[in-house]
């Protein structure tokens, strides 16, 4: 069935009572938006539609004005602004329950945001933590909780993970390094990023079997090999299996990468990639002896693919506002993603009820509770 509009009224008629004369009328129906227009399913499928469906919000106002309904992009705007700071205590949840895991995926991404009376854009960053922990046996639920900042400083994801303790497995990029200074993190880097130099160097030959790039990729590829084996399988399994398969391999490309370096020059390309993998060999191989931990960071790169697609169609973002307001949604958008839940109908459920939920169980509406022992909308279960 396609989108529809509908109005919905609510009718209070007023009782007076034959004796003492009093006036009664029943409550108004709570409402997300205090004496708003509009319902929880309106709210959420226009935040669904710019944060999952990358719909500007301009955009969305044409279409909802083909079906004869008239709602211009700064009421849309409001909406969005009022249903954010409605679902803080609950985005505040997600990232404290996103910071107690012992492992972390990290990631960030360039986001143009506007500068206020320039009429031309700056960048901003949006960082995700992800912790998902389901290809090693895990039961806890995956999360992902974004963070947003006006710059790329290290000082951010060195606040964002104060309190964390336990294995961060990001790129090489040197806003992490004082995180890894003490013993509360433990980095863990990323073959999917080792592996790239060697790509560009296979295309750059024409994609020829006897280069080097060639070799190097099908070594990787061996290790990766190994793990496809091991998806789902617990800590302990994993941690044997890979002492047992991929420790000989990692030792054989270490042995031979070790065996090139006197034989290229030094400022070449594949100097270059040989050194990116060998500075980065003991973070590279943390995971032959920890079953917690992936090969790569590729669930953090996941949950950045959204806001590159959104990137492109919005261009920027309108302020720092909007942007903390983007993490916001993004978090919540791709949590229910990750537990297999309708975005749409997620943020429909919880937008009728979080007006009127206690605080102190907040929890309750995170997305891997909130259907729990209750009827909830039929696509809730519907993964995106």
């Amino acid at each position: 069935m396609p989108a529809h509009f509908k109005v919905i009224r609510h009718v209070r008629p007023k009782l007076a009572c034959v004796r003492c004369q009093c006036i009664f009328q029943a409550d108004a129906a709570s409402r997300p938006i205090a004496r708003g227009l509009a319902a929880a399913g309106l709210l959420a499928h226009v935040l669904v539609s710019k944060y999952c469906d990358h719909l500007p919000l301009y955009r969305q106002s044409g279409i909802y004005a083909r079906s004869g309904v008239q709602i211009d992009r700064s009421t849309m705007a409001g909406w969005v602004d009022h249903s954010e700071r409605l679902l803080a205590p609950l985005v505040a949840a997600l990232g404290r329950y996103t910071l107690a895991a012992a492992k972390l995926h990290a990631d960030d991404t360039p986001v143009p945001v506007l500068a206020p009376g320039q009429g031309k854009t700056r960048t901003a960053r949006l960082w995700v933590y992800v912790r998902d922990d389901r290809p090693a046996g895990a039961g806890e639920p995956p999360a992902a909780w974004y963070q947003y900042t006006r710059d790329r400083k290290g000082e951010h994801p060195q606040r964002h993970l104060r309190h964390f303790h336990g294995v961060l497995q990001a790129d090489a990029y040197g806003g992490w390094g004082k995180l890894y200074d003490g013993d509360q993190v433990t980095e863990a880097a990323c073959w999917a990023h080792a592996r790239r130099p060697w790509w560009d160097l296979y295309l750059s030959t024409g994609k020829a079997e006897d280069s080097i790039a060639a070799q190097a990729l099908q070594r990787i590829a061996a290790l990766y090999a190994v793990e496809k084996e091991l998806r789902g399988q617990p800590p302990d399994v994993r941690r044997a299996h890979r002492q047992a398969r991929a420790a000989p391999l990692l030792d054989e490309l270490h042995a031979w990468l070790s065996g090139l370096v006197g034989r290229v020059s030094a400022k070449s390309d594949l100097a270059r990639a040989i050194g990116y993998t060998l500075t980065r060999w003991q973070a590279l191989t943390r995971y032959r002896d920890d079953g917690r931990i992936e090969m790569d960071n590729n669930a953090a790169e996941r949950a950045l693919r959204g806001v590159a697609l959104g990137r492109g169609n919005y261009l920027f973002m309108g302020s720092d506002a909007g942007g903390e307001r983007a993490a916001a949604i993004y978090s919540l958008v791709q949590t229910a993603k990750l537990n297999g839940l309708d975005p749409e109908g997620y943020l429909r459920e919880v937008l009728a009820r979080i007006a009127d939920h206690p605080i102190c169980n907040i929890d309750e509406l995170l997305p891997w509770n909130i259907g729990k022992g209750e009827t909830v909308g039929d696509d809730t279960r519907r993964a995106a």
